[in-house]
């Protein structure tokens, strides 16, 4: 008896939308843990650290290829790098003056704005909306005082927020120019330049035990998250994407409770509902993306 070739089992991808799930999982986790350090050696310290061990981690894996890059590319992960950098040592900025929850919730802005913009759809502009109820609701914007929300610490989560939006279109790009998880590598390599100056006056701080909450922050915030996103992003629109981000918040809650003993209230509970549910929304009516509107293979 033969068998017919084309009925062998074909190896499908992992959907683009559980990728997404499984970075925002991991990297609100990750920065959970990064608020137990930040006390210990500042939010430069915690970004330097956590890119230090993340892009060694990386580039050791995957091997960047250095020569043969036309200019387009270079100014493309250049730009997604420093965007990176700053993402990063904006958002461990705010985690020194606002809850886990807030920060990430006023971070939101930027895809949400992004997605906002990019959309074309009466069913995306609901999502959005939803979305951005739902984030109101997770804030306590509405029950907490702005006099307790520092100042310093909202501009550099709002900073977060543009640098996340730029983040999204050019991780889209950089996959699209670079095979495999090059790309991502080369940008940590610039996030981890740029960064340096913030913090590397910690060093001296560096015990074991710093050294150690660093490997884990480093794994669960910049090596797993990105590489999945930045695979998501060549099967799935960067509108798409940043909806489906409306997941952080939610999810920073539950790390929040889970690590730092933040609980969530009633209104909280309900606002993760929304984003949940505009998240359904993407994911039913717009996640199916077709492999010839991706912008790689």
């Amino acid at each position: 008896m033969t068998t017919d070739p084309s009925e062998s089992p074909v190896r499908r991808p992992v959907p683009a939308p559980l990728l997404v799930l499984g970075a925002i999982v991991s990297v609100q986790f990750g920065g959970a843990l990064a608020a137990t350090l930040i006390p210990e050696i500042g939010a430069g310290g915690a970004v330097v650290l956590r890119l230090l061990i993340g892009t060694a981690v990386l580039v050791g894996l995957v091997r960047p290829r250095w020569r043969g890059r036309s200019r387009r590319a270079w100014t493309t992960v250049i730009v997604f790098g420093v965007a990176l950098g700053l993402m990063n040592f904006a958002f461990y900025g705010a985690l020194a003056y606002l809850p886990l929850g807030v920060a990430v919730t006023i971070e939101f802005i930027g895809p949400l704005g992004l997605a906002a913009v990019l959309s074309r759809r009466l069913v995306d502009g609901i999502a959005v909306l939803l979305a951005g109820l739902g984030i109101l609701l997770i804030s306590e914007v509405f029950s907490l005082p702005l006099a307790d929300l520092p100042f310093r610490g909202l501009v550099l989560a709002a900073l977060a927020g543009l640098c996340w939006a730029i983040y999204i279109i050019f991780a889209g790009r950089t996959g699209a120019l670079f095979d495999r998880l090059e790309g991502l590598a080369l940008a940590m390599i610039v996030a981890t330049v740029v960064t340096v100056p913030f913090g590397i006056g910690s060093v001296g701080s560096w015990t074991p035990e710093v050294l150690a909450k660093g490997l884990g922050i480093a794994l669960l915030s910049s090596v797993l998250p990105y590489s999945l996103e930045l695979v998501a992003l060549r099967r799935m629109s960067a509108q798409v994407f940043g909806i489906m981000l409306s997941l952080e918040p939610a999810v920073a809650g539950i790390a929040g409770l889970a690590i730092l003993s933040q609980r969530l209230t009633g209104i909280q509970l309900i606002g993760m509902g929304l984003v949940v549910i505009a998240s359904a929304i993407v994911l039913g009516f717009g996640a199916r993306k077709e492999p010839a509107e991706s912008t790689a293979t």
